[in-house]
């Protein structure tokens, strides 16, 4: 009797046990080791795999009413971009510069003090007039297919809660993401792709949080991929096997997943054994797909020259290629932990993050129409939070930055069914909180789960006694916002 086994056990038990082991070995140079998944599971419906007859999880599903969009692709300028320099022009703050501001400052995180005018200069766009910061001009030129959200509002001044917030509805605890959510209601169409990829050049504040399942089934959670990393193989670790044929790979699996379906039939109930043995599958069929989908050099030069060179501008151009793809929400976050915190240097710093990805964003957006996946695809684009129209004191003296504001900030949405050429809402005189039509985090993913055929207050899951929701228990739909 060998370590495997111990005194009492069946045979069938043991067959189990051993094939299991043996089937893991085969895969090894198709899953990772780095603690992410290589890839969320599922499992394709008819797929060729012996006990492969359930069917996906991630099949394409019916909404609750006609969907104006299929996918949704998030910019996220993670670390709080201000608004008062990107979005929301507030002329009044040159006239203060240097003094307080007449109502005085709202608390956030630091202490702040005068008014701090925007160092870049805004003008109006397109036939709408909308005005933005030079810092997008070339973002800006797509104005008339822009809505311009002025009046969002959070509930803590926090990168982490704040984050979590925008990203899964609740800033304490753990709890499913929006694209968990999106490929739970919705499924998705590829099924040799994940259903929902989170992109960042390094990790974000609260990391994997952002993109977790929580208490749904780990199938809709999303797949983290490094993109300081350009070649395919090394974005997604081990996509190859340079030791065993597919031919091979092939055989294992249906041995593993015969095995596996016998060993999951009495624990039918337990949601992450059906994940993990779904995740084999997807990353065997993954080898080919993701291999293409991620390879830019693909596309034609002067698609990579209008994108142009840089992270951003190769994030959002495989973006375009995963949603071509059918995969239903993608995730961009600008950077490793948070660089649009600006608290010092506020010139600078969101200068460079601007021409980090002003051209790409522009790049993307004219991509989408020329492929008519524009109408199809639900496109945000914004921070956590915004940042104070005064000031940050440091050590008690006026610095050269701002501190996070949550009390007012600015998002913008494109595509499905979005108002183009619109601002709704407005902040203050000054840009520090939401006075005109204000919007919660919790509004805004009402009215992108509408705009995905959903109706927000019953797109739930039972967990521990309660039917949660994307939305916790508020959340109204912007309806100001809709074509």
């Amino acid at each position: 009797m060998d370590r495997t086994t111990r005194p009492g056990m069946t045979r069938r038990e043991a067959l189990r046990q051993g094939g299991t082991g043996l089937g893991l070995l085969g895969l090894i140079g198709v899953l990772g080791d780095s603690g992410f998944l290589v890839a969320p599971p599922a499992m394709a419906a008819g797929a060729d795999t012996a006990g492969a007859t359930q069917k996906s999880p991630l099949a394409t599903r019916a909404t609750h009413f006609p969907a104006k969009a299929k996918h949704v692709i998030h910019i996220y300028l993670n670390g709080g971009p201000s608004q008062v320099d990107t979005f929301d022009p507030k002329p009044l703050l040159k006239r203060f510069d240097g003094k307080m501001l007449p109502q005085g400052n709202l608390s956030t995180e630091r202490k702040t003090g005068a008014a701090l005018p925007s160092p870049f200069r805004f003008r109006k766009y397109g036939q709408s007039g909308i005005e933005f910061s030079e810092i997008f001009a070339r973002t800006a030129a797509h104005a008339d297919d822009l809505c311009v959200i002025r009046s969002m509002h959070a509930n803590t001044p926090n990168h982490e809660q704040s984050m979590r917030l925008m990203n899964c509805g609740d800033e304490r605890l753990s709890r499913p993401s929006m694209g968990a959510w999106l490929t739970y209601g919705m499924g998705t169409e590829n099924q040799n792709l994940p259903g929902y990829i989170a992109m960042c050049p390094g990790l974000p504040v609260a990391d994997v949080s952002n993109w977790r399942s929580a208490f749904l089934p780990g199938v809709y959670q999303g797949t983290y991929i490094d993109t300081r990393k350009a070649r395919t193989e090394e974005l997604i670790e081990n996509i190859r096997n340079p030791t065993v044929t597919k031919a091979d790979q092939r055989r294992q699996l249906d041995l593993l997943a015969t095995l596996n379906r016998h060993h999951q039939e009495p624990r039918a109930e337990d949601d992450n054994l059906e994940a993990r043995i779904a995740s084999f599958e997807l990353a065997y069929r993954m080898q080919t797909s993701a291999t293409d989908a991620f390879d830019i050099g693909q596309e034609p030069q002067y698609i990579r020259d209008m994108y142009g060179p840089g992270v951003q501008a190769r994030q959002l151009l495989i973006a375009r290629r995963l949603i071509e793809r059918g995969v239903r929400f993608v995730q961009l976050f600008h950077g490793d932990v948070q660089p649009w915190d600006s608290h010092d240097n506020i010139a600078g710093a969101h200068r460079q993050l601007g021409l980090d990805c002003d051209q790409a964003i522009a790049a993307l957006l004219t991509d989408l129409k020329q492929r008519g996946l524009f109408e199809e695809t639900l496109v945000l684009c914004g921070g956590e939070f915004g940042r104070t129209p005064s000031v940050e004191l440091v050590n008690g003296k006026p610095g050269m930055g701002r501190d996070h504001n949550h009390w007012g900030f600015s998002v913008w949405l494109a595509g499905a069914g979005v108002k183009g050429g619109h601002v709704h809402g407005a902040t203050d005189d000054f840009g520090y909180k939401a006075v005109e039509s204000p919007v919660h985090v919790h509004d805004l993913h009402a009215t992108m789960l509408h705009l995905l055929g959903f109706d927000h207050t019953k797109l739930t899951y039972r967990y521990a006694g309660r039917d949660f929701r994307l939305t916790d228990v508020s959340g109204e739909i912007v309806r100001d916002i809709l074509a």
